[in-house]
């Protein structure tokens, strides 16, 4: 059996889909991971990187395509990256997110009889993205243009209407560029670190229909700024004009200053009944139609009857933390970032909402902190009076426990520590919104290691087109 080699061509059919959505095939006993092929392709295929047991390949041709195959709408699809599953039917995109979750639990997290409900899809799968972030550069000609990176690489696709997002975006980004040319504003080359715009941020409320433009900036200023908002303030439902200043020779989007340049430096949407205030330096869910669905099944597995302390951990601008405080005695909830912390509060406070407190850190660190200071205060109540500690549940040490805790990590998941005072606390529920299935899993493995069962699993397809899908998860502790 000759073992395949770089350059060599074969032909193969794809029988699975891997996590980052490339084809599975087999040629000479090795597995062959091929972007751009769909389950059920048979193709041909070019060798890029062969390793011992399995090869990376390129797309060269489909000869016989998967009757689950569909053509892209969008003309950049391929070389864009951003939307992995775009040349995929729309019902197996939701079929291979429902294996790529119960696969995870199955395999990372050994939860084999869990039972994995029907993944909620979407209504419409394109123009469901209310934020946007467009790279600004130059094209080969030199002439400035917006985009998206290559897969893999920080070279700019040009794309200014992308049909995950809103369509009022090009027409934003055009007057921006059209501003920049009139007024010979470089773009950042990030190779050097000179020119100005690095990045172009939108936002839009699709419940109020309020814009929001944050141009990144590798300054202060920004020529000709009084003109740029005159001509963006044409645009119906524009309400936030602002700068975000990241002088950093760096890869993060955003730095942490944010100058007004028109406008308020917030727009306001809202999910139900419930409105938010969104910063350009704010975590919110960018499919307000999904998020509603992801936040109802959150509510409903925290099983609420309105005397429950809830603690909700990576709360960003209080989203899911309103949600529950109408239906819990109190909720705490932690951010890291403090202008969502700010938001939180006011978000609170717009929406009639005082049961809710909010602290500003990581939630690994302020929950054991919180915790342990708790514990300390109620052990000093205890010596002195022994009903104190009931007395002081309102004040903060009686607070050191919860009945149940959600938490809606980043990717990477809940650092061990934060786990380790989950099960401390011991509430009696965990409410786990996930937005990576292999940290879900590797989280929910420790907790049942540390007296949870997981009892509820409800995937729910946010990012339709890509190959990314959020999970609620609801465990409860087992009783002795």
């Amino acid at each position: 059996m000759e073992n395949l080699k770089k350059n060599m061509v074969v032909q193969t059919v794809i029988e699975d889909m891997g996590n980052d959505g490339e084809g599975i095939g087999r040629a000479d006993g090795m597995a062959l991971f091929i972007k751009d092929a769909v389950i059920g392709d048979r193709v041909e295929a070019k060798i890029m990187k062969a390793k011992k047991h399995y090869a990376y390949a390129r797309l060269e041709r489909v000869l016989q395509p998967s009757p689950y195959r569909v053509e892209p709408p969008c003309p950049v699809a391929r070389p864009c990256g951003g939307c992995q599953l775009q040349m995929l039917d729309y019902r197996q995109q939701l079929a291979y997110k429902q294996r790529k979750v119960e696969n995870a639990l199955r395999r990372i997290g050994g939860l084999e009889q869990v039972k994995v409900h029907p993944i909620l899809g979407m209504e419409h799968p394109y123009r469901y993205r209310n934020k946007a972030q467009f790279p600004i550069g130059r094209d080969r000609e030199g002439k400035l243009t917006a985009g998206f990176y290559a897969g893999r690489t920080h070279s700019i696709i040009p794309c200014g209407d992308c049909l995950l997002g809103d369509e009022g975006n090009q027409e934003i980004l055009s007057r921006i560029l059209r501003h920049m040319e009139e007024y010979e504003i470089p773009p950042y080359d990030e190779r050097d670190g000179s020119g100005l715009v690095r990045h172009v941020l939108l936002r839009k409320g699709f419940a109020t229909g309020q814009w929001m433009v944050c141009l990144v900036v590798n300054g202060r200023e920004f020529p000709g700024a009084e003109a740029l908002c005159e001509r963006l303030q044409e645009i119906p439902g524009m309400t936030s004009i602002t700068l975000n200043v990241n002088e950093g020779h760096t890869n993060v989007i955003l730095g942490e200053e944010l100058l007004t340049l028109w406008g308020q430096d917030f727009i306001t949407d809202s999910i139900g009944d419930i409105s938010y205030q969104i910063s350009p330096l704010s975590f919110y869910q960018v499919n307000p139609a999904q998020t509603r669905k992801l936040y109802e099944t959150a509510l409903s597995y925290a099983g609420l009857t309105g005397g429950e302390t809830v603690w909700d951990l990576y709360c960003g601008i209080g989203t899911i933390s309103l949600f529950l405080a109408k239906k819990a005695r109190k909720v705490y909830g932690v951010e890291i970032v403090p202008q969502a912390i700010e938001n939180a509060k006011k978000n609170a406070a717009m929406n009639g909402i005082s049961n809710a407190e909010f602290f500003v850190g990581k939630a690994e660190e302020v929950l054991p902190s919180y915790c342990a200071q708790g514990k300390h205060r109620e052990g000093m109540d205890a010596g002195r009076n022994a009903g104190a500690g009931q007395a002081a549940a309102d004040g903060g040490a009686g607070e050191a426990r919860a009945d149940v805790i959600v938490v809606d990590p980043p990717r990477k998941g809940c650092a061990q520590s934060l786990l380790d005072t989950i099960i401390e606390m011991a509430p009696e529920r965990v409410v786990y919104v996930s937005c990576d299935p292999a940290t879900l899993a590797r989280d929910l493995k420790y907790l049942c290691a540390g007296g949870y069962e997981v009892r509820e699993v409800q995937p729910v397809d946010m990012f339709g087109q890509t190959v990314h899908v959020e999970t609620v998860v609801l465990m409860s502790r087992v009783k002795d």
